[in-house]
This record gives structure tokens, sequence and C-alpha cells, in this order.
């Protein structure tokens, strides 16, 4: 058995709608799917143009956690203790963070030089940390 591909990756939000607007309305991420499932909203984002690799981004609760797991997760995300973490590429990393920093984006650290490219560090509304880089290559 071989796989393939990466297609879903989850990261838990308290506010879906808060999440919509930072990862669509800041990141310029574009939604892939929002349905009312009954049990619970099923949102992603992705990269536009790539459909194959989408974010799922997560209310805790109902059908994965219990009511109590659900409470603890929550307590952990508002702590930062909880954060996911994601890494997403551009092509211009010093302009990508000058833009993200006008729109008043939390960063947590500048863009620096390493020895794969350019990169720089930003958090969510929910404390879930994430890398933005200009790749030089990839291994």
């Amino acid at each position: 058995m071989t796989m393939n591909a990466i297609s879903r990756s989850q990261i838990y939000v308290l506010d879906q709608d808060e999440a919509l607007d930072f990862y669509v309305g800041k990141l310029g991420l574009a939604v892939g799917s929002d349905q009312d499932l009954g049990f619970m909203r099923w949102l992603t984002v992705h990269v536009p143009g790539d459909r194959e690799h989408e974010i799922l981004l997560e209310k805790p609760g109902p059908p994965a956690l219990d009511p109590a797991t659900a409470e603890q997760v929550r307590e952990l995300l508002t702590k930062g203790a909880m954060g996911g973490w994601l890494c997403l590429t551009t092509d211009d990393a010093r302009k990508t963070y000058e833009e993200l920093v006008a729109k008043g984006v939390d960063v947590t650290d500048e863009p620096t030089e390493r020895p794969y490219g350019i990169d720089f560090g930003i958090r969510d509304p929910f404390g879930n940390r994430i890398r933005i880089g200009q790749i030089f290559w990839r291994g």
C-alpha cells in the first residue's frame, strides 16, 4: 500500500466566522467547502488554485470530542497551548510580511534568511502558529 497525497489537515478554531475572516480575508486563502452537516459545520480553506490540499477549520466538539474534552481543548486553545501548526509558501516573503503587518496580523517573528529560504511566523486569532516561507529548495 502506498499513500500518494495529503488531501486535508485540521486545526481547531473557537469561532469559524472569525477564522473565515482571518484565513480568507487576511491570508488570502479560498473557501473550499462551507457546509452545515447538522452535527457540525464543515469549513475548509485552501490556497487559491490548489483544491487538492484543504485545511479543516474545526470547532472543538462533537462528533470528534465529547463535551468535557471539547471544553478542555477550548481552554488549552485559548491559552495558546493547543494551537496547531501550518506552513504556507509565498513567492516573496518580505512583501507578504509587509502586507500582513498592514492588515494587523499577529506577527511572532520577522522575515529571516535560513538555509532553505526566507520565512517568518504569525499566529491566527486562536493561537495556531503559521510559518510563511519563500522556499529556495525543497528536500
